[in-house]
């Protein structure tokens, strides 16, 4: 098999990264309608119980399905562009946004946390948080990278330094690396030809689970220091991405829906919901057995939902969209910027009377919203736009000019 032979470029896969990016909007969105208070910024007066359901298993999912595509289309970019293009593009397009928009973006985050604060003692300033909030600058190093949503660049720089770096390594020993590949391969192939083969990969998932310092997958936002679970979990999912482009005859096979895996994502699902409420209860006569059940459960879910919502995409988009396009080339952008915007927000109407589900839709949608005609106006066309996205393209929305070459996604929907 000739790796750099690829076929067209997968509308579907676009649609399913920038679907993990923007359920990570709504997942944000929706900590502060939490029944019980967990250190967020700011605390609605209007919550639910429906958030915690939905907190756990979207939380289960996103970033591994995102990580499975970043290494999909990383082992497509490393094989047209070689090692050295491959290196620069990533160091542009991941290592600059993540040194920059620390920089930039983490003082808006710690800004939120200030107006959440004040928002609780009767009063808040917008101009006052943001000022407050750069001023935490001066503490560096401390905090490196504590509270920032940004934790998935540093990640995926780990993870493709450590897959080169374990690949370069093995390609050294000759046939014992030929070996490996052809032992991956035939896995891959087994689990494509029988779905479930699943537990190939629920097993080693569930055992770096249980060495998370809570139930599911812990966020690695506290320290530079890899969190070696976490990493384990998003490296595998990244390399799986990397193999399941080397072997894209099985890739169908991988996300095909069926009967099974619908069934193992319901009755997984309903279980880890269940022991989970036995996790703050350390008394239990039966906590690790609970445990052990959870950590099993959970990465049953985690496989099933990635891998069920990549079929389910497949099915629905079927052609090239300008419109899918669009908004795959702009969820990168909106998910670095989402955060402090949806921080803002959950302040400004955390003590107003509007049901939960009208706030978390509000927000969610004008946060969307904030994101797009930002990455319109002054990302899309610009130095910034070449950096995220490889490339400047022509404004889609407000053209500069009549004459503009690339179709926009309001031509698209009203072509007939």
């Amino acid at each position: 098999m000739n790796p750099s032979a690829s076929p067209a470029r997968l509308d579907y896969l676009d649609a399913v990264r920038a679907y993990a990016l923007l359920l990570g909007v709504v997942f944000h969105a929706a900590l502060s309608f939490l029944p019980i208070y967990i250190g967020w910024a700011v605390m609605d007066v209007s919550t639910s119980a429906v958030i915690g359901p939905f907190m756990l298993l979207s939380h289960s999912f996103r970033m591994a399905l995102f990580f499975l595509i970043a290494g999909y289309f990383s082992h497509l970019s490393f094989h047209r562009q070689g090692g050295a293009g491959f290196l620069a593009n990533r160091w542009l397009r991941i290592v600059v946004p993540f040194v920059v928009g620390w920089f930039i973006l983490k003082p808006l985050l710690v800004s939120g946390w200030i107006m959440g604060g004040q928002s609780m003692r009767g009063e808040w300033s917008f101009w006052g948080g943001i000022r407050d909030g750069y001023a935490t600058l001066s503490t560096l190093p401390e905090g490196l990278l504590m509270g920032s949503h940004l934790w998935f660049l540093y990640y995926l720089i780990l993870c493709t330094a450590l897959l080169l770096c374990v690949r370069a390594a093995l390609r050294l020993t000759g046939p014992v690396y030929r070996g490996l590949l052809r032992a991956a391969d035939a896995t891959l192939g087994r689990i494509a030809r029988a779905p479930w083969s699943i537990y190939l990969l629920v097993l080693p998932t569930a055992g770096a689970l249980w060495f998370m310092q809570g139930w599911g997958m812990d966020t690695p936002d506290r320290s530079l220091d890899p969190h070696l679970p976490a990493l384990l979990i998003y490296g595998g999912f990244f390399t799986f991405g990397w193999m399941l482009r080397r072997n894209t005859h099985l890739l169908d096979q991988v996300v095909a829906l069926s009967a099974l895996r619908w069934v193992l994502v319901v009755v997984s699902g309903l279980a880890a919901l269940w022991l989970s409420e036995i996790q703050g209860d350390t008394g239990h006569p039966h906590f690790q057995l609970a445990r052990s059940g959870f950590v099993l459960s959970y990465a049953v879910v985690m496989w099933s939902l990635v891998l069920l919502t990549l079929g389910v995409f497949q099915k629905l988009i079927r052609r090239p969209s300008a419109t899918v396009r669009y908004v795959a080339d702009s969820s990168y952008w909106m998910y670095l910027i989402h955060l402090p915007i949806v921080l803002w927000l959950q302040v400004v109407v955390a003590e107003w009377s509007w049901h939960w589900s009208l706030k978390l839709s509000a927000i969610s949608l004008a946060t969307i919203g904030i994101a797009l005609l930002t990455y319109e106006l002054f990302v899309r066309s610009t130095f910034i736009g070449r950096i995220l996205n490889g490339r400047r393209k022509d404004r889609a929305l407000f053209r500069r000019s009549a004459t503009a070459a690339a179709p926009s996604v309001v031509a698209e929907a009203t072509r007939t």
